[in-house]
């Protein structure tokens, strides 16, 4: 019976951490930090703090080519 939720609960898990792995990819952080995912209760506010807040460093090399 536990075993049951354990792989229910890791396949949901995976099914958010591949478009989160692609989000993070394409703001140009590591998509390592995807597996914050798999932290109970805070770890998609942290992904969303992060994404949200912190400057992504793709939109720092197009500034630069800009200027």
């Amino acid at each position: 019976m536990m075993f049951q939720e354990i792989v229910q609960v890791f396949i949901v898990g995976l099914l958010i951490f591949l478009p989160v792995c692609l989000i993070y990819k394409k703001a140009g952080f590591h998509p390592a930090w995807a597996a914050l995912v798999f932290l109970p209760v805070f770890g998609l506010l942290l992904i969303f703090i992060q994404l949200a807040l912190l400057p992504w460093p793709n939109l720092r090399d197009k500034k630069d080519l800009l200027s």
